[in-house]
């Protein structure tokens, strides 16, 4: 008698795992089985091709603890074209889209405003047509493990969006793959990753952007351009990209263990952003402070090229780059204000900083130079010159050497520079650069492609 009511337990028990679970081999019966969905949901959509010609509307609710989950039947193997793609519209929660290959009409991709906690991952999106990959305008979704790639056309690969003036909020946005997007002819509209637009600039949206890759993406001047205020780019690799990684508007951004090869580095306008730990090779130009075309605390449009004020550059390494720390020109332009450079290494390439604009009030302290055609702009008293020693590591990244002069060289009353590009903590006397000499664990280096996007390992 005990064995059938265990075995009536167990098969109970079995059915209440498996009842959720939904296969469906159409995208009509897909739409009504999202229709249907409850908490705990699974809906599977078997591997093959299938052309929308309309949009999926998702607009239901899922749980934290019991998501609605619909998934590809394996990663790559459900490839949606057409006309229509995935819609999350409000009141969407706790959805998570995973594993489709998408290759329908452009702009068909999005988390609406008013959606919530919703999550796209390992998924492959290669859509044709002007417009954008992927659109975010809800809040406290998660993007993480996708592979953006082989964009042709105009538009952003990935758009964040918001509400009235509110970016979206509470962002997670890593582990992703954005490949090849070439030049779209000088044309403004074709970034590769655009967090906000100038009307939600003044927003706080307290995202995470972090471990993404960037490899062969062109579109325009812009590659990641950031258009709202405390966003925290972190451990993002940039390799053979030809354009800039930019803090067009917004404030109080934290920018810190990057890794830049063969692109123009990072450009800065706003306030009060923290650029920290970043390593920067061979790049056309490492960090150029922006030359304010206005102030945006003085009544300057939302538009202007906000005068950089109080910005934090500091710990960052520079190995053979044309152009290292640079200022340009502009006409009749306000230059920059308060901007402290400090305890950064520079070797190679031209003179260690280049200001052609106004440069009011800054801080230069404990930078090393060496190698550089001269400290240029970088006056003798915020500077060394002599060899930090750097050696190259396995994975042919500069780090100190175990006699380095800059071990214990640098300031340590900058207590938001907590860790450096490896993930290290910073403690004890801290180290001139983005390195800090370390037996401790990494948690960070720089990214190559089978490390991120849907097929990672």
């Amino acid at each position: 008698m005990k064995k059938h009511i265990i075995a009536g337990v167990l098969l109970l028990l079995s059915v209440q795992v498996w009842a959720g679970i939904v296969t469906v081999t159409s995208l009509e019966d897909l739409q009504k089985a999202i229709e249907r969905a409850v908490p705990g949901d699974v809906i599977v959509l078997k591997n093959g091709v299938y052309s929308a010609s309309r949009d999926i509307i998702i607009a239901q609710q899922g749980t934290k603890q019991q998501p609605i989950i619909i998934r590809a039947e394996h990663t790559g193997g459900a490839e949606i074209s057409g006309s229509g793609g995935f819609n999350m519209i409000s009141p969407a929660a706790y959805i998570v889209v995973s594993g489709f290959k998408f290759t329908h009409a452009a702009s068909k991709a999005r988390s609406g405003t008013g959606t919530r906690f919703c999550r796209w991952t390992h998924n492959i999106f290669e859509t044709p047509g002007k417009g954008e990959y992927l659109t975010i305008a809800g809040s406290d979704h998660e993007i993480d493990y996708n592979t953006f790639q082989n964009k042709k056309e105009m538009g952003r690969i990935l758009a964040i969006r918001g509400e009235g003036k509110q970016i979206a909020e509470r962002l997670h946005i890593h582990h992703n793959y954005f490949y090849n997007f070439p030049d779209q002819g000088g044309a403004n509209g074709a970034e590769t990753f655009q967090f906000g637009l100038s009307g939600f600039s003044l927003s706080t949206s307290n995202s995470i952007v972090e471990y993404n890759l960037f490899e062969k993406c062109h579109g325009e001047n812009e590659l990641i351009s950031v258009k709202a205020s405390s966003v925290t780019l972190r451990y993002n690799t940039i390799r053979d990209c030809p354009a800039q990684f930019t803090l067009r508007h917004g404030n109080k951004c934290e920018v810190y263990g990057n890794y830049f090869f063969n692109t123009p580095g990072i450009r800065i306008f706003g306030d009060d952003h923290s650029i920290f730990s970043n390593y920067f090779e061979n790049c056309a130009q490492a960090i150029t402070v922006g030359n304010g075309g206005g102030e945006v605390a003085d009544g300057a449009a939302l538009t202007e090229h906000d005068r950089p004020d109080r910005v934090l550059i500091a710990f960052n390494t520079m190995v053979n780059n044309k152009k290292n720390i640079e200022q340009p020109g502009r006409k009749n332009g306000l230059g920059a204000t308060a901007i402290s450079i400090v305890s950064n290494i520079i070797q190679g390439g031209d003179v260690a900083a280049s200001i052609a604009g106004p440069y009011t009030s800054p801080q230069w302290k404990g930078n090393i130079i060496f190698k550089t055609k001269g400290a240029g702009d970088m006056p003798a008293t915020g500077c060394r010159e002599l060899d930090p020693r750097l050696v190259k590591s396995a994975d042919g990244i500069w780090h100190l050497d175990k006699n380095s002069p800059a071990i214990g060289a640098g300031e340590s009353n900058y207590p938001l520079v907590k860790v450096d590009m490896d993930g290290q903590a910073r403690s004890g006397k801290w180290d001139t650069g983005a390195d800090q000499y370390s037996t401790a664990k990494t948690t960070a280096h720089a990214l190559k492609a089978d490390e991120v996007g849907a097929l990672a390992k």
